[in-house]
């Protein structure tokens, strides 16, 4: 029987997790909060509880046929490579596949030009750092004890809670203009679908952008969010001013503008976006 182990059963991993388990697979992933476990626990799946490292690695991660790799690496690393590594390196028999979530982060400002995925990483940010260190880290120790590792850089997520719409909402959606910003985005659902077509098909080393078709600057899909909800927009705010009241995070967002190609997992995949751009997504996140 297969088994999925996400190591940090987070958005994206669940998005997996509730394709696979129609379909037989056993779930199993780690959480730190007390309340995330007991909603994993509630949808049918083993909840392992991490607070630094596994209280049980060999228990925890028994059985596992597949893993999913989408905690941030810290400053010490990769915290399941730095941790667990012995265990996973002799787990019997080895997994078949192991996925690590990285992001599109790691090339770094092109100044709005497009990338791929044979484009030199170049990150710019220390976060971005990390996530480079951490892909070539899992893919030496793919292909030493010979598990395929597949690097997934990610773009921005959205879907069900996370998304324009949700914002304006709430009142957190902001309408912040940057001369040549531009972003790709990926709606989680899709992210969940190449996910399990790189299952389906694994390959050692491969690397797989996963994105939508259209970049777009930020403005345009709050614009857009607004329009399906019938409201005004915020007002717009140069990013200059806005800068003055926007987190570390949120600026570090704003530092690098690019156009992410996704080829890849189209040709090599076979995977067709249900989204493929922002307005199918937020269409489909209307009540």
């Amino acid at each position: 029987m297969n088994r999925l182990f996400c190591f940090g059963l987070g958005y994206c991993a669940e998005a997996l997790a509730l394709r696979l388990k129609p379909k037989g697979w056993l779930i199993a992933g780690t959480a730190r909060a007390r309340e995330r476990l007991k909603a994993l626990t509630d949808q049918g799946f083993d909840a392992v509880h991490f607070d630094g490292k596994l209280a049980n690695p060999a228990a925890a991660l028994a059985g596992t046929t597949h893993l999913l790799v989408s905690a941030p690496p810290t400053v010490d690393g990769d915290p399941l490579l730095s941790r667990h590594v012995h265990e996973l390196s002799n787990l019997t028999p080895r997994p078949l596949w192991l996925g690590y979530l990285s992001t599109t982060g790691v090339y770094g400002d092109r100044q709005g030009e497009w990338v791929d995925e044979t484009t030199p990483v170049n990150p710019s940010s220390e976060r971005a750092k990390r996530r480079v260190a951490a892909e070539h880290a899992w893919t030496a120790w793919g292909a030493a004890v010979n598990v395929p590792v597949q690097i997934f850089r990610l773009a921005g997520i959205y879907g069900p809670g996370r998304n324009q719409i949700a914002a304006l909402r709430d009142g957190t959606a902001r309408r912040i203009v940057k001369t040549g910003q531009v972003f790709s985005r990926i709606h989680v659902d899709d992210v969940a679908a190449v996910l399990e077509a790189s299952i389906e098909k694994p390959k050692a080393g491969a690397i797989y952008n996963v994105c939508d078709d259209e970049p777009a600057p930020p403005h345009e899909v709050v614009e857009f969010a607004a329009q399906l909800l019938g409201v005004d927009p915020p007002p717009l705010e140069p990013f200059e001013e806005a800068a003055r009241s926007m987190s570390d995070m949120a600026l570090s967002f704003y530092a690098d503008a690019k156009r992410v190609k996704n080829e890849r997992i189209k040709r090599d995949l076979g995977v067709t976006l249900q989204y493929p751009t922002y307005r199918e997504g937020l269409r489909a996140l209307l009540p």
